[in-house]
């Protein structure tokens, strides 16, 4: 691979955000035969919305989760069917709400009773009844989450101590059809054990709600929380024995007649494409300082925001880093630092790699997701980075400024320019 990469700097110069597909769709793949077909998989578009690569995943997802019209809008784009489109995430504004109606997406992922009643309102005034899924915040969860909502304050989800009313609430509502729930409440995971206690809760809490609302449910969506190794010394998720405790807990529920016919979905974004994505960035100077050799590159902060652990990190650490110009130099520690005019634009401390020389392309691994878009690009005006897409044998381009311009639908599904892949 790294061969490849060098070829996509020298094609495009750096910086880069490099995606492979192949990779993606086999992590795909991996999922549906490991778990034996118990789930179905949705892919979070948050995780990366770059429309070259939605395409490519589609056929081998059953859902695309968009977190904002926006993203109802790209997965229209990419020619997902809107019933095959769930929109989730907190704080959605009123003309989201009717937009989604109108395009008569698959579910509505409620987040609050208050979002609920604006749902039916929407409904009704179109005179039909909107599909959703009640997401439940639980009071309960497993450690060694990267993040985890569950038994805290939380714009995410009804909270469990107040589901019943939620759901008797929901009910009333005549605008909108609840066929199941949804529960995500912890991320970036690499240990099985804890995932696996993650699922043993959202079921007790999905036997819970299904009795309290009386329905067979539809769709239980559970919240995957599949983590990829960012740090040097760890290790990938072992998916094989998360499935080996999840398989035998999906059985169990499925016999319940209840359940019998509920779709049970893995929804994830990073563990899909994380690993399937590289951000390129390029040496542009050096410099010794009080005993630091620093090396300054043209990709900073602005360009990886996660990667100079700035999106939630509590204790700032080093992600992998591979210099791919010289794999077999002299190791020596460094600090690499972006190209912004403020001092907290590092990349990495103290960081051994094979000696670092202007020219260099040095290769961010995990980055094909919550990268460039979960980045500040704008921020002293440096250019964005380009956007490439790995297809078999071909490097496509997949920045979307560069790509001929789409037709995008409004709220009432009438066409207006916009630009977009192609």
């Amino acid at each position: 691979m790294r061969a490849r990469l060098l070829q996509v700097a020298a094609q495009t110069g750096t910086p880069v955000y490099v995606y492979d597909l192949d990779e993606a769709v086999r992590r795909c793949q991996a999922l549906t035969e490991t778990f034996q077909g118990r789930f179905g998989l949705s892919y979070a578009v948050k995780a990366n919305p770059n429309l070259q690569l939605l395409a490519g995943l589609l056929p081998y997802v059953d859902t695309l989760d968009v977190s904002s019209y926006r993203e109802v809008e790209r997965a229209l784009l990419v020619g997902c069917p809107a019933e095959r489109i769930t929109f989730s995430g907190p704080a959605k504004r009123a003309g989201e709400v009717r937009g989604a109606v109108e395009q008569q997406i698959g579910e509505l992922v409620l987040e609050s009773v208050a979002e609920a009643e604006l749902a039916d309102s929407a409904a009704r005034e179109r005179g039909v009844r909107q599909p959703v899924l009640i997401r439940i915040n639980p009071a309960n969860g497993p450690k060694k989450f990267g993040v985890s909502f569950s038994g805290k304050a939380s714009q995410f989800g009804v909270d469990e101590e107040v589901l019943d009313e939620a759901i008797d609430r929901i009910q009333q509502l005549p605008g909108l059809d609840l066929v199941g729930f949804h529960i995500y409440s912890g991320t970036n995971s690499l240990d099985p054990e804890a995932i696996t206690q993650n699922f043993a809760i959202f079921i007790e809490l999905f036997r819970r709600a299904a009795a309290r609302s009386g329905i067979a449910p539809r769709k239980l969506v559970f919240g995957s929380g599949f983590g990829v190794p960012y740090g040097a010394g760890e290790q990938p998720l072992d998916i094989e024995a998360v499935a080996a405790t999840a398989v035998p807990m999906i059985d169990e529920l499925k016999r319940d007649p209840t359940f019998a016919n509920a779709r049970c979905v893995l929804e994830l974004g990073r563990w899909l494409v994380a690993p399937a994505g590289w951000l390129l960035t390029g040496v542009i100077a050096q410099k010794h300082s009080r005993g630091t050799e620093l090396r300054a590159c043209d990709a900073g902060f602005n360009n990886h925001l996660a990667a100079c652990g700035m999106m939630g990190t509590v204790i700032r650490r080093n992600w992998r880093f591979d210099n791919i110009s010289n794999p077999q130099g002299a190791p020596a520690e460094y600090t690499l630092v972006g190209p912004l005019c403020t001092s907290i634009d590092v990349l990495a401390s103290k960081l051994t790699l094979p000696e670092v020389r202007l020219g260099d392309v040095i290769a961010v691994e995990n980055s094909g997701a919550y990268g460039l878009t979960a980045s500040p690009t704008r921020f002293i005006s440096h250019p964005e980075p380009a956007e490439v897409l790995l297809v078999g044998d071909e490097i496509r381009d997949a920045t979307e400024s560069a790509l001929n311009t789409w037709t995008t639908v409004d709220a009432q599904g009438q066409p207006r320019s916009g630009t977009g892949a192609g």
